[in-house]
């Protein structure tokens, strides 16, 4: 079987690298010249852990092909995946142009039978659309040529996607037609031997399913910390919490960590773009509005404990922020609650220093000479008044805080992901400040 993936993005590119990986020939297409040009050189355009592994192994065996056009190889396939970016507009509503752009491409040289895959993130009502753009474009041409549109939603973790994608837990696919199921099905059955979890549904259902998922995941993390801010009102503590909720099988333990907040770019655009469409059929989603407002606010709690603990006098404070993209393993800062923290303390006239393993080029885009950027976790804390640990890498887990402390000038912690030992750092001397404790 032969597939082509438009877009190499993050999905795009874990999506046509791990089909080839399991053995279909795969050809991955994107209009950036240059992001092509390097990824048949094995530059792979994001950090995401053994990705470029596996890139450079299928491209050496034939199997994972780049190309600019996406014209040369159509009637070379059999299924081609949409993994375009929709990015939110101001609206909050999904931007669709590049999706209509390649359903367009598609129809103005489709010659014979493709089954067309969305696999971007997208609206209810985008493989109808694909489907109308597709058919209007054969129309034009005076063609009738039989195609199928179907719904492929992702459920990949960033800094797991390439073992999420080789080990699913499940695989939705929305289709209206048996020969899309059929296709799918001989697609799919490398990754199901062991434990075959297709999920085959209507269209508009597997649209749904991603954009209710995320949703559920991100209400998880919300309410955990709202609960987390009343905990600390109240005098109890977020970890004990959680653990005692947890334990129920009817709720689980995933996804209850209280923290400073979500972002990426998944859970903030997708919710914003279910909220915006059911305005546009005249629904309030109550509960995501609530949602979304928790977390706009969760992202300013690390900045406020700080600014309380030296009494809003924060002018030419030296600040060290551990931590840069929305979650480890990632160089995505998309949404990331880091950028509102330092955006609040340029504001707020402090000298800021930071470091990441992997999103420190990705934030100097955004604040440049605005503030600083260290090699190590180490050289950050030289003078500094503060750290703010934001993103739980793992090198940031058993520092040196010995080493630490001797070239700090005030002693204060606020972890932003609850990974530390209050009762440890207080005894050392620092002023710890965890979530919901």
């Amino acid at each position: 079987m032969k597939i082509a993936i438009v877009g190499t993005g993050y999905v795009g590119l874990v999506t046509g690298s791990c089909f080839a990986e399991m053995g279909t020939n795969v050809t991955c297409i994107d209009v950036n010249h240059k992001k092509i040009e390097n990824l048949k050189k094995g530059i792979i355009p994001i950090f995401e852990p053994g990705l470029d592994e596996i890139v450079e192994r299928n491209v050496e065996a034939g199997r994972l092909h780049f190309t600019t056009a996406l014209a040369d190889c159509i009637d070379d396939i059999d299924i081609l995946f949409i993994a375009v970016g929709t990015p939110p507009q101001e609206d909050g509503s999904a931007d669709l142009q590049h999706i209509v752009d390649v359903a367009k491409t598609i129809g103005k040289h489709l010659e014979k039978y493709l089954l067309v895959v969305t696999k971007s993130t997208v609206p209810v009502g985008t493989a109808q659309k694909v489907q109308q753009t597709i058919s209007a474009e054969l129309n034009a041409r005076n063609k009738n040529i039989e195609f199928d549109v179907a719904s492929n939603p992702e459920f990949l973790k960033e800094g797991d996607a390439v073992n999420d994608f080789l080990k699913p837990d499940r695989i939705v696919v929305g289709v209206d037609s048996e020969r899309a199921k059929k296709l799918m099905t001989q697609l799919y059955n490398p990754f199901m031997i062991n434990n075959f979890r297709m999920i085959f549904m209507d269209i508009a259902s597997a649209e749904m399913t991603k954009y209710a998922a995320n949703s559920m995941l991100a209400t998880r993390i919300s309410f955990m910390n709202d609960i987390a801010n009343l905990c600390e009102l109240l005098g109890a503590n977020v970890n004990m919490v959680r653990q005692g909720i947890g334990a129920d099988i009817r709720i689980g333990s995933k996804f209850l960590y209280s923290g400073c907040g979500y972002g990426g770019s998944c859970f903030p655009k997708d919710i914003k773009a279910l909220i915006q469409t059911a305005k546009e059929k005249g629904y309030n989603m109550q509960v995501l509005n609530a949602v979304e407002s928790v977390n706009d606010e969760q992202k300013k709690i690390i900045f406020k404990k700080l600014e309380q603990h030296f009494n809003g006098d924060l002018q030419g404070k030296t600040i060290a922020v551990w931590g840069l993209s929305f979650k480890p393993q990632t160089d995505d800062i998309r949404e990331a609650p880091s950028i509102e923290t330092i955006k609040l303390l340029v504001k707020a006239k402090c000298k800021v220093n930071v470091y990441d393993f992997a999103a420190s080029e990705e934030v100097k885009q955004l604040f440049g000479d605005k503030i600083s950027y260290s090699s190590n976790m180490l050289e950050t804390t030289k003078n500094a008044d503060a750290i703010l640990l934001i993103t739980e890498w793992k090198e940031f887990r058993i520092p040196n805080w010995e080493q630490i402390k001797s070239q700090m000038k005030t002693y204060v912690i606020i972890d932003g992901r609850n990974i530390y030992n209050r009762a440890q750092l207080t005894e050392m001397g620092f002023t710890y400040y965890g979530i919901g404790q």
